[in-house]
């Protein structure tokens, strides 16, 4: 009978809805009951990594979050399973780049200062269709976001390390060809990890190859982003605007320059909350293949980070 320890700042909706799937053979372990004991943990990787030197016998971890960052430090043991939360957030993300799309090319701010100014405002507005936007990174969320471009009648370009399996995506881009890929975009979207690999990946030279007109949006990692680059693009006026979700620093402090750069957006890190129903779910269906043996979706690489 396994061991399951959840920690999550949302323990006690989980706690319901693992009872109420009847999950076979589990035992939920109750807050007085040794951590030593248990076999299974549920919950946010920051609360997991405090608590892992009491957890020697873990077997699998899942993570309800997409990042794992504070469980790769390499100091750590790897001799478990660690999974993620993949296969929930595409929906969360896509309503969030588009409503942000939407909101700049129908001039959506500007309209409402003309009302209350009480000015009428006729001027034409943008539009999605027919744009090209880029996706930098297409796994299931860059893959939603794909489809959901389609729905607008979007061009659609996927940069990967190697994958290409969107059918959605109209052209991919690897390795070397990261300018080629930004040449000309009127969206760039980050949906990037947090890896040595990509850390500074969009720098002057990336933002550079973007036309004036250009959105960049950001709901992947901060360290994606060169913050130095961003905001003297910003303040140039050689981008038109920036919507931004994470930091490299998080919460973003209040002398930071971003607080007070011109068109953009900042969101707190609120793009894709982890709803306890969806993460729920998968957990279920993977104890299901767990307790049977079978492979684990979702299952991290520690050392890709993902």
């Amino acid at each position: 009978m396994p061991n399951i320890l959840i920690l999550s700042r949302d323990a006690a909706d989980y706690t319901r809805l693992l009872a109420a799937a009847d999950l076979p053979n589990a035992h939920l372990m109750t807050p007085n009951q040794p951590l030593s004991d248990c076999e299974i943990v549920f919950g946010g990787p920051d609360l997991i990594r405090a608590a892992f030197e009491q957890l020697p016998n873990v077997r699998w971890i899942q993570s309800t979050w997409a990042g794992v960052d504070p469980l790769l430090d390499p100091a750590l043991r790897r001799d478990y399973r660690l999974t993620n939360a993949r296969g929930v957030f595409g929906k969360l993300i896509s309503e969030y780049i588009f409503g942000y799309l939407l909101l700049h090319e129908r001039k959506i701010l500007q309209r409402l200062d003309a009302q209350k100014q009480a000015r009428w405002d006729p001027t034409l507005t943008g539009t999605v269709r027919g744009k090209t936007i880029g996706l930098l990174g297409v796994g299931s969320i860059g893959a939603e976001v794909a489809c959901t471009a389609k729905h607008f009648e979007m061009t659609v370009r996927g940069y990967t390390r190697a994958s290409e399996g969107s059918p959605h995506v109209d052209s991919y881009y690897h390795n070397d060809s990261l300018l080629a890929f930004a040449s000309g975009l009127d969206y760039l979207v980050s949906i990037l990890p947090n890896t040595a690999a990509t850390r500074g990946t969009i720098n002057a030279a990336l933002l550079a190859q973007l036309p004036p007109h250009a959105l960049f949006i950001n709901v992947g990692r901060g360290s994606a982003v060169d913050e130095t680059a961003l905001c003297n693009a910003l303040q140039r006026g050689s981008l038109a605007g920036a919507v931004l979700d994470v930091f490299n620093t998080e919460p973003l402090p209040a002398e930071h320059p971003f607080w007070r750069t011109p068109n953009l957006f900042i969101t707190s890190h609120s793009a894709a909350p982890s709803f306890p129903t969806d993460i729920a779910q998968l957990f279920v269906e993977n104890y299901r293949r767990y307790t049977a043996g079978e492979p684990l979706k979702y299952q991290v690489d520690f050392e890709k980070g993902y």
